[in-house]
């Protein structure tokens, strides 16, 4: 008949196997998030669904709120469809002062688009109520995990990441509360270790 294993033989094992389980995690990055908040607008591409103010100086009856439609056009009095997806504010107000210009409704057009509405924020993990979020400017991690309900029990606090796309590429980075957020932001609380 064989022998059975000991208990004290069984224990050391499960403590070691537990051990070895609990060192292997995920890598985190080592880059902290930047800290400067940044203007919203800078670098950022208007897409459908986006509210702008077009302000025309010194033709307040040709400024206003838009909304750029499902097809990703502004539609203006005057000048009708202007192409807006995929293009900045600098760019869509251009593109707006050269058809006021061409259309001769204006000789020397100046033109200046603030976005109203951008496009939301994540967060995802730990949290109580995780999800898609508005995005109101001058927002930090902090304020976004209390709009998703705050910590959940398991949150590893001090490990937050931020998902951010730089120049076509997501690039991932440890941040604090104090961390700006941007449009398309999204933040990743992970779970405590054992």
């Amino acid at each position: 008949m064989p022998r059975k294993p000991h208990a004290l033989f069984r224990a050391l094992f499960a403590a070691i196997v537990l051990t070895v389980a609990g060192c292997g995690g995920v890598s985190l990055p080592t880059e902290t998030a930047p800290m400067e908040p940044g203007n919203p607008s800078d670098g950022y591409l208007i897409e459908p669904g986006n509210r702008v103010r077009v302000i025309v100086f010194n033709e307040p009856s040709l400024s206003g709120d838009f909304t750029v439609d499902p097809s990703g056009n502004l539609a203006m009095t005057l000048v009708g469809n202007i192409p807006a997806s995929g293009i900045g504010p600098k760019v869509l107000g251009q593109r707006i002062e050269t058809s006021l210009k061409k259309d001769g409704y204006l000789q020397s057009p100046k033109v200046a688009i603030e976005v109203q509405s951008f496009r939301p924020f994540y967060v995802l993990g730990e949290v109580r109520q995780p999800g898609e979020f508005a995005y109101t400017n001058g927002m930090t991690v902090l304020s976004a995990v209390a709009r998703a309900g705050g910590y959940d029990y398991r949150a590893w606090e001090g490990e937050v990441l931020l998902v951010r796309m730089i120049d076509g590429k997501q690039k991932e980075y440890r941040a604090t509360e104090r961390t700006p957020i941007l449009p398309g932001d999204i933040i990743k609380v992970p779970q405590r270790r054992l």
